[in-house]
């Protein structure tokens, strides 16, 4: 299915006392560049995360914001450094002596030094940390996934409404075609009927002018080549899988052949139809810049 590139998804779970938020937002881009922002004792599931991500985007730039906000304290615990703490108690009591400070040395006292008493986070269980996270991560995947594929299908139904007017515009110029010839030759006769007057005509040199012509005017190869490009490139809307550089590739042929046709016709109406068409795969070229 075509998908666009362009997307965003939320995901969300509260289990075990933890509470994880993941939120993803896609733009286009050449290749697939993915950055995953989150708390550093999870840097160890990155890999997890991005064989997840890429199993079902292939290209895009595609940013991750991972947050926890945990409403009690899961995995922390309070440190007594047992050696600081006599240091401070032996130092109040040497101040207490040595000064006769009736005041006793209270608990609190104590703990109020620094790094007496301090908060450390226990080693994660990161087997069961990916066991929660993973389930906000498909949920915030398959709805951004579900965008660009939402996004994709209407890129994909305005893109083959200009490739039916580029047919419509493509059978004037072959119907066209033929009379381009004919009209050379009906204005070659009256011009040199105009230059020559009472001389004789040389027929056989006129039937040589116009077969050269002709020859060098002829756009029915071209015109053949460029419906097959349209039919390819309605056939790869079918294809089950990313079709953003195939689509690049075609669009690239198609205006080749038109520039080719211009060049060749030598006929303003003609050249209006081509300009015309030369618009359209513009675009239609704007328009696949997003799909992947």
């Amino acid at each position: 299915m075509i998908k666009s590139m362009t997307g965003f998804g939320r995901g969300s779970i509260e289990q075990d006392g933890r509470s994880f938020t993941i939120e993803m937002k896609s733009v286009n881009h050449r290749y697939c560049d993915l950055n995953i922002k989150m708390p550093k004792i999870f840097l160890s599931l990155e890999d997890r995360m991005r064989k997840v991500i890429f199993e079902k985007i292939s290209r895009g730039k595609v940013d991750v914001f991972i947050t926890q906000n945990n409403k009690e304290k899961v995995g922390v615990k309070a440190v007594l450094d047992e050696s600081l703490a006599d240091s401070y108690v032996e130092c109040l009591r040497k101040i207490k002596d040595k000064y006769d400070i009736r005041e006793g040395i209270s608990i609190s006292l104590i703990a109020k030094f620094p790094d007496v008493i301090t908060l450390k986070q226990e080693e994660e269980d990161i087997e069961n940390v990916w066991r929660i996270l993973s389930v906000p991560l498909e949920e915030a995947l398959n709805l951004l996934v579900e965008m660009r594929q939402n996004e994709g299908l209407k890129l994909k139904n305005d893109i083959l409404l200009k490739c039916d007017y580029i047919k419509h515009l493509l059978d004037k110029i072959e119907k066209r075609s033929p009379f381009v010839v004919i009209e050379y030759k009906d204005k070659l006769n009256e011009r040199l009927k105009e230059l020559l007057q009472d001389y004789q005509i040389d027929e056989n040199r006129i039937a040589m002018e116009v077969a050269l012509f002709g020859d060098k005017s002829c756009i029915d190869e071209e015109i053949v080549r460029l419906n097959s490009h349209l039919v390819q490139l309605r056939e790869t809307f079918n294809l089950n899988e990313p079709i953003g550089r195939k689509l690049d590739f075609i669009l690239q042929e198609m205006n080749r052949e038109t520039n080719t046709i211009g060049s060749k016709a030598n006929d303003l109406e003609i050249t209006n139809s081509v300009l015309n068409i030369k618009n359209e795969i513009e675009k239609i070229r704007e328009q696949i810049q997003n799909i992947e």
